[in-house]
Protein backbone atom coordinates (compact mmCIF):
# COMPACT_ATOMS: atom_id res chain seq x y z
CA UNK A 1 0.00 0.00 0.00
CA UNK A 2 2.83 2.46 0.78
CA UNK A 3 4.17 2.02 -2.68
CA UNK A 4 1.07 3.35 -4.12
CA UNK A 5 1.87 7.02 -2.80
CA UNK A 6 4.50 7.07 -5.22
CA UNK A 7 2.03 5.31 -8.28
CA UNK A 8 4.28 1.66 -8.09
CA UNK A 9 1.87 -1.05 -8.17
CA UNK A 10 2.73 -4.35 -8.17
CA UNK A 11 0.96 -7.30 -8.74
CA UNK A 12 3.44 -10.28 -10.48
CA UNK A 13 1.13 -13.47 -9.43
CA UNK A 14 2.72 -15.14 -6.42
CA UNK A 15 2.66 -13.00 -3.12
CA UNK A 16 6.12 -13.58 -2.56
CA UNK A 17 7.50 -12.69 -5.61
CA UNK A 18 5.14 -9.70 -4.53
CA UNK A 19 7.49 -8.87 -2.00
CA UNK A 20 10.53 -9.34 -3.01
CA UNK A 21 9.82 -7.08 -6.00
CA UNK A 22 7.90 -4.31 -3.83
CA UNK A 23 11.81 -4.34 -1.83
CA UNK A 24 13.81 -3.78 -4.31
CA UNK A 25 11.36 -0.69 -5.37
CA UNK A 26 11.85 0.25 -1.98
CA UNK A 27 15.63 -0.05 -2.27
CA UNK A 28 15.24 2.19 -5.39
CA UNK A 29 13.15 4.67 -3.97
CA UNK A 30 15.66 5.08 -1.05
CA UNK A 31 18.69 5.09 -3.26
CA UNK A 32 17.29 8.02 -5.22
CA UNK A 33 16.29 9.89 -2.06
CA UNK A 34 12.59 10.12 -2.77
CA UNK A 35 12.31 7.97 0.12
CA UNK A 36 13.89 8.96 4.16
CA UNK A 37 15.86 6.68 6.16
CA UNK A 38 13.17 6.26 9.03
CA UNK A 39 10.55 5.32 6.41
CA UNK A 40 12.71 3.23 4.46
CA UNK A 41 13.69 1.29 7.50
CA UNK A 42 10.06 0.92 8.63
CA UNK A 43 9.18 -0.23 5.16
CA UNK A 44 11.96 -3.25 4.64
CA UNK A 45 11.35 -4.36 8.30
CA UNK A 46 7.56 -4.78 7.02
CA UNK A 47 8.68 -6.32 4.24
CA UNK A 48 10.83 -9.10 5.61
CA UNK A 49 8.31 -9.54 8.44
CA UNK A 50 5.77 -10.18 5.38
CA UNK A 51 8.34 -12.34 3.40
CA UNK A 52 9.15 -14.51 6.08
CA UNK A 53 5.66 -15.16 6.81
CA UNK A 54 4.87 -16.22 3.19
CA UNK A 55 7.93 -18.93 3.14
CA UNK A 56 6.30 -20.47 6.20
CA UNK A 57 3.14 -20.42 5.31
CA UNK A 58 2.44 -19.76 1.68
CA UNK A 59 -0.97 -18.30 0.12
CA UNK A 60 -0.65 -18.77 -3.53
Amino acid sequence: QYLKEFGVYIHVGKRLWDIELAALEVDNLYKTDILNAKDYATVKLILSHEHTMEVENPSD
